[in-house]
């Protein structure tokens, strides 16, 4: 892919969060209970060029397009994205994953960790959290582009009374800024 089109020269904050938002709502459309995901993000008017058979897939009027990547290797979310290197084709990315929210005043219910973290920590808070009464899972979705743009969308997922999913979508560019930090890093030459 060539030099970047004046389009995608003045994509931003409100692009990258279009695209988070559409990384969420495609990730959803497969339900619950998935793996993280990781999506290149990508120049659509160079897609189309290459791949023009996708033109009644893709949105032409958006500067970027999500690609779905392969599949996140089993280990560690962190150590998988520390091997992470894009080439200068990848305008950003997207990462869609799985977590549980807990209330603020409920972290102090937790059990305490050394300092160091160690792996057996880690799985006892995460077993912790999940086991919580007052959990709600959710999905939540970093996009960041290589200008540092950045935005976060999670999909808080709820049962109202009579059994119905009911949930509730929040967007804020600090949701996750450590998994943003991570997702920047990946874009570094």
């Amino acid at each position: 892919m060539g030099a970047m089109t004046e389009s995608e020269k003045t994509a931003g904050p409100a692009d990258v969060s279009a695209l988070a938002r559409e990384v969420e709502e495609f990730v959803a459309a497969a339900g619950w209970d998935q793996r993280p995901q990781l999506f290149a993000l990508v120049s659509t008017a160079e897609l189309l060029r290459q791949q023009p058979e996708l033109a009644g897939q893709l949105d032409a009027d958006s500067a970027l397009t999500p690609v779905a990547q392969d599949e996140l290797p089993e280990d560690d979310l962190a150590d998988a994205l520390a091997r992470i290197a894009w080439p200068d084709v990848v305008r950003g990315c997207a990462l869609a994953q799985e977590i549980i929210v807990l209330p603020p005043d409920a972290e102090a219910e937790l059990p305490a960790v050394d300092e160091a973290g160690g792996a057996g920590d880690i799985e006892r808070l995460r077993k912790a959290a999940a086991d919580h009464p007052r959990r709600t899972e959710a999905r939540l979705v970093a996009a960041v582009l290589r200008d540092g743009s950045a935005s976060c969308v999670m999909r808080l997922r709820g049962v109202d009374e009579a059994g119905e999913e009911t949930d509730e979508i929040i967007a804020h560019p600090e949701l996750a800024p450590n998994l943003v930090d991570a997702l920047r890093a990946t874009l570094l030459p």
